[in-house]
């Protein structure tokens, strides 16, 4: 028998669209189902300036598949020598939503992240004055610091300094991945908390065992099975601290599957089929609805969307394998389990 969902249409506060040839093949994967996006800037070279967002911006809204009804929310990639005058004048134009916070050498194309957090005070500092957001990838890079551990050594070393330093500054914990991060998300106020569609879904056995799985390594990366257990405890709670932001991250499988692979789950196509199945899973259904469409708007001082969109649970969806990309194809990601609900209005 078949169920019917309605929400409101809902936002990705986490999302890389690439640029070029890739950005015009996942673009409609995202533009489907979601009405903003926050788009990482960390191309390359990176999005540092906002003549350069205001650029990517025109780039994606070139290439915006007929009909489509969708805003890319910019950011500025931050680096030790941003200048906080251009901040805070892309950010009065409206043009950027937040500024991203790379520790250098955390992720993909991070190379030109901060390593000296003293050298951006002063733009730390602007952000706070002119109320924009600092979305912060939270891990530390100290090769001494076990990769498992490198979120919750963040949170001590970095981002609370980083808040008792500027208490006005707005922050979102971008993807987080551990019990430590629900549990300092809910111990402070003027914060929020990304949560990937596929960190709900995986933990590091799904990556290891049985041999590497290259198309579920990410950064962060997937950590036990109790951190997992908590993601899903916050995501699914309601609380308006936790929104979804996929982190939807395109490589193809060339550069997935050798040795050295890229890290990143592409999850655009058939994250709003997963989450209904984990929201049902725990008996949630009936907030899903805050979790993707009216959390991060509230936290962001936007308003929700005016369109809804349907979800309806039935016989099994089928998705596409692989997006094709003139770069070469990309794997959608596999949550190892049939879905049965679908966007269907």
């Amino acid at each position: 028998m078949s169920q019917n969902l309605t929400l409101r249409r809902p936002d990705d506060w986490h999302l890389h669209l690439r640029d070029g040839a890739m950005l015009q093949a996942v673009l409609p994967e995202t533009t489907r189902h979601f009405a903003r996006a926050i788009i990482m800037p960390n191309l390359v070279p990176p999005v540092v300036t906002g003549a350069q967002a205001a650029a990517y911006r025109d780039r994606i809204l070139a290439v915006l598949p007929d009909g489509a009804d969708f805003t890319p929310l910019m950011t500025l990639y931050l680096t030790e020598d941003t200048d906080p005058d251009d901040v805070a004048a892309a950010h009065a134009s409206g043009l950027v939503s937040a500024v991203k916070l790379y520790p250098a050498g955390a992720t993909t194309n991070s190379a030109s992240g901060v390593a000296n957090f003293d050298k951006v005070r002063g733009v730390l500092e602007r952000m706070a004055q002119i109320g924009l957001p600092l979305c912060l990838h939270g891990e530390v890079t100290d090769p001494a610091i076990d990769i498992f551990d490198r979120e919750a050594v963040f949170i001590d070393r970095v981002l609370d300094p980083i808040r008792r330093a500027t208490p006005g500054l707005r922050t979102v914990m971008e993807h987080i991945t551990t019990r430590d991060g629900v549990d300092y998300a809910l111990s402070q106020e003027n914060l929020g908390a990304t949560i990937t569609t596929h960190h709900l879904i995986i933990n590091r056995n799904h990556i290891l065992v049985g041999g590497i799985k290259p198309h579920y390594y990410c950064l962060p990366v997937a950590k036990r099975e109790d951190h997992r257990l908590a993601l899903r405890a916050a995501a699914t709670s309601g609380d308006p601290r936790f929104f979804l932001g996929t982190d939807s991250a395109p490589h193809t499988d060339a550069l997935k599957e050798n040795a050295c692979g890229c890290a990143g789950c592409f999850t655009a196509t058939n994250t709003l089929s997963i989450l209904a199945h984990v929201f049902e899973e725990e008996g949630a259904l009936d907030r899903l609805e805050a979790f993707t469409s009216l959390n991060g708007p509230a936290f962001y001082g936007l308003p929700v969307n005016d369109g809804t969109i349907t979800l309806s649970r039935g016989d099994t969806v089928t998705y596409p394998e692989k997006i094709d990309t003139e770069d070469g194809p990309v794997t959608v990601f596999d949550p190892g389990f049939p879905l049965t609900w679908s966007v269907t209005a």
